[in-house]
């Protein structure tokens, strides 16, 4: 019997962190694309690609950043001071996005937040295998998650009230919110003290030969299973407000809203998923999410857009108006973005546990890096790939639907054949 517990209040407030990320990236994802279409009339190509750079920034950061940060040691550990860095150049350079007229200024302000983004998210994520035990990471995840979706909620929900106010509001509550989110986990999460060591740490590309190389290709699946699932996701939340606005004939503020679905009930699902994960194992859960996810995107695509703003019920919050100044209702597209919310929960709360569960506890931020090398790179070329789609069927935005789940289901086929990443007793 295992006597480690999981500390709920600690994973809480670290969660924080993971907040602040998502507040930064919902903003981002939803007002950026925008601001390239109607601001600077860039054309879906170019939208596409521009929406790639902070993943292209990611890729060769991060990873090598979260190896960094395990041969680090300070005072202050070895994760806190890249956050400490990052966290404050982020706030200002997002802050200035929105007002920069010119786009040189713009490309400028989003190149220095891209670049500080990535310096510190792999270091706050990593942090949460380092202080919880290996069977209480999927849950952990969940709660982490949790504080992420209530960020991105946030971003949505709030940002898109606030856009109809000024552009500017949206990107000046992130700067002010990311700042706070970092000073809570500053002031309350303490590093572990002691280290495990180890005789040799394998740098990024070592690690990504041995797992590559090892003839149980489990950790070879699970990486290229999230490639594929991220090229799908990211495509899909990087075009949604501009499939809202040409294909569902929505303003970019009701567009965000009605996106704002999907992290709400990605919320509501992250810490049950984790405790589904673990009765059911995190191979299943991952399977069953990536089922439900295709289902939802299938049937987005095949629907009428006037069936999809069919409403369904009154949804205060979240929910869109029908007509100029009408009550808020949840709509038929709302009700297939809760089953988007639901099953990437099921997916995104387990598939990091599983990854740093192939490692010992000295390499987990070369881990998570690596975690981060193939869902960015899935990012980078998921948006290019549906802004040529888009491009190239006349500014039809729907196929992005049917595009994604083609890739949800070549994910589905490794977890199939992946054995090990699931929760070991300590």
């Amino acid at each position: 019997m295992s006597s480690a517990r999981l500390n709920y209040g600690k994973t809480f407030l670290l969660g924080f962190g993971f907040f602040g990320v998502s507040v930064i990236w919902g903003v981002y994802n939803a007002f950026v694309p925008i601001f390239l279409a109607d601001k600077f009339e860039l054309s879906p190509v170019l939208i596409g690609f521009f929406m790639t750079l902070d993943n292209i920034a990611a890729l060769f950061i991060q990873p090598p950043v979260g190896a960094w940060s395990d041969k680090l040691r300070s005072p202050m550990g070895r994760r806190i001071p890249f956050i400490l860095i990052g966290a404050p150049i982020t706030a200002l350079a997002f802050g200035l996005i929105p007002i920069a007229a010119v786009l040189p200024l713009f490309v400028a302000c989003t190149s220095t937040l891209l670049l500080s983004a990535a310096l510190w998210r792999t270091p706050v994520v990593a942090l949460m295998p380092d202080i919880t035990p290996s069977e209480f990471r999927s849950q952990a995840n969940g709660i982490i998650n949790f504080m992420g979706g209530i960020g991105t909620i946030v971003a949505l929900q709030t940002g898109g009230m606030l856009y109809k106010m000024s552009p500017n509001f949206p990107f000046w509550l992130g700067s002010g919110l990311v700042l706070v989110a970092v000073l809570i986990v500053y002031l309350f999460i303490e590093e572990p003290k002691e280290y495990e060591t180890a005789e040799e740490q394998p740098g990024m590309l070592a690690s990504l030969k041995e797992v590559f190389s090892n003839p149980d290709k489990s950790g070879m699946r699970i990486l290229l299973a999230i490639f594929f699932w991220f090229i799908g996701f990211s495509a899909v939340e990087t075009f949604f407000t501009l499939y809202a606005k040409n294909h569902l004939g929505l303003n970019e503020g009701d567009g965000a809203t009605l996106l704002s679905v999907l992290p709400l009930f990605f919320v509501l699902s992250a810490i049950p998923s984790g405790f589904v994960a673990g009765k059911l194992g995190r191979r299943t859960t991952i399977a069953t999410g990536l089922i439900i996810l295709t289902i939802m995107l299938i049937l987005l695509f095949i629907t009428p857009a006037e069936a999809l703003l069919t409403g369904i019920a009154p949804l205060p919050l979240v929910g869109i108006p029908l007509v100029e100044g009408g009550a808020r209702m949840l709509t038929l597209a709302g009700v297939l973005l809760i089953l988007g919310g639901i099953g990437w929960a099921f997916i995104n709360i387990n598939s990091l546990p599983m990854i740093v569960d192939l490692t010992s506890a000295a390499r987990i931020g070369t881990f998570t890096g690596l975690y981060y090398m193939f869902s960015t790179f899935s990012a980078i070329v998921g948006p290019n790939v549906n802004g040529w789609a888009v491009q190239l069927t006349g500014g039809n935005y729907n196929i992005i639907m049917l595009i994604a789940p083609f890739f949800m289901l070549i994910a589905l086929g490794l977890m199939m054949g992946v054995k090990k990443g699931e929760a070991t007793v300590s």
